[in-house]
């Protein structure tokens, strides 16, 4: 398996690497493990920044291979790529990402709002629910003594 950021400020590459992995891996792996394997990788990815003088504003696009054994997500670190577009001299990437940036904050905002909703109508489902019960018996206790 393939995990790919895609283009990513570099202060914003770690949510993003847990993002993508819990993506890629849902279904498939326990959560504490995606949360433990992301920590990891992002640990590796911030030295190998450190170490190529990445600008927090700079743009980085990470691409790793993985395997899943046994239910833990195992890192090819060989293979580890980091791509780093530096904000000096890519003016154009640099205007990009920002609206990219914009637009996820929107979707988050969105996915939030109908996450919100979503969990009002499980609610009002429920309370449906216990009021047709509530009518079933009442209706058939009315049955019984009208019979009785």
């Amino acid at each position: 398996m393939m995990l790919r950021t895609g283009f990513v400020r570099a202060s914003g590459y770690a949510h993003k690497v847990r993002r993508v992995l819990f993506a890629v891996t849902r279904k498939k792996v326990d959560p504490k493990e995606v949360v433990r394997a992301a920590g990891e990788l992002n640990q590796r990815i911030f030295e190998k920044l450190g170490e190529l003088g990445v600008d927090k504003d700079d743009v980085i696009r990470v691409t790793v291979p993985f395997t899943i054994e046994e239910g833990t997500i195992r890192w090819d670190y060989e293979k580890l790529k980091i791509e780093v577009y530096r904000k000096s001299e890519e003016r154009n990437l640099a205007l990009a990402m920002e609206e990219v940036e914009e637009r996820e904050r929107e979707l988050d905002e969105r996915i939030k709002e109908l996450e919100e909703l979503a969990l009002h109508l499980k609610k009002t489902s429920e309370e449906i629910l216990e009021k047709l019960e509530e009518l079933k018996q009442e209706h058939t206790s009315l049955k019984l003594r009208a019979e009785g």
